[in-house]
């Protein structure tokens, strides 16, 4: 309900802007994937920011921004799906503590582009369906819950209020002192 009303108010603030993604759902944490106009990102962004101010009493804690880009040329996921992480899923071992955060966010992001690959064929007709199905037709394109918990807990990305600090202010100062050179005279 949440995402749904989000979505909502971005499309009366970026009509035609559609957000496309997918919403991994585990036992103690989310994992986020959402595609759009950056604009509607922004206020995704924004708004999480906000639920981050709430305090204990928020929706979603310890959220972190790992990759935003811009001018994708294609969109990975062509809906916007959600599916639930069953413990089902399980590793031998968690390996995230032995990898650079760098090894450990790589990782991610290729299990996220073979699940892009992957979902829009499997459910082209139905998305419901992959509420139910995903972990269970393809559990190794789903991302541990630990390695998203480590994403999460790592001092190295930005949290959203952070992101939106370094987003709205310039990295570098003003070229110009605020005056003219006075090169024809007066």
């Amino acid at each position: 309900g949440y995402h749904k009303r989000l979505f909502e108010n971005a499309l009366k603030y970026h009509s035609g802007e559609q957000v496309s993604g997918i919403l991994l759902l585990y036992s103690s944490c989310v994992l986020h994937v959402i595609e759009s106009c950056i604009g509607t990102i922004h206020l995704i962004i924004q708004d999480l920011a906000s639920l981050q101010n709430q305090g204990q009493n928020a929706l979603f804690q310890e959220m972190k921004v790992l990759v935003v880009s811009h001018n994708i040329p294609t969109r990975l996921f062509p809906d916007w799906y959600v599916t639930t992480v069953t413990p089902s899923v399980t590793y031998l071992q968690d390996t995230t503590q032995a990898q650079s955060t760098e090894e450990v966010l790589t990782e991610c992001l290729v299990l996220l582009f073979k699940l892009a690959a992957y979902v829009p064929k499997t459910f082209e007709d139905d998305s419901d369906d992959l509420n139910n199905d995903l972990h269970t037709l393809a559990p190794e394109l789903i991302i541990p819950a630990e390695t998203v918990n480590y994403l999460c807990n790592t001092e190295e990305f930005s949290s959203p209020e952070e992101f939106l600090k370094m987003y709205l202010n310039p990295l570098q100062p003003a070229m110009d002192s605020g005056t003219l050179p006075t090169a024809l005279g007066t």
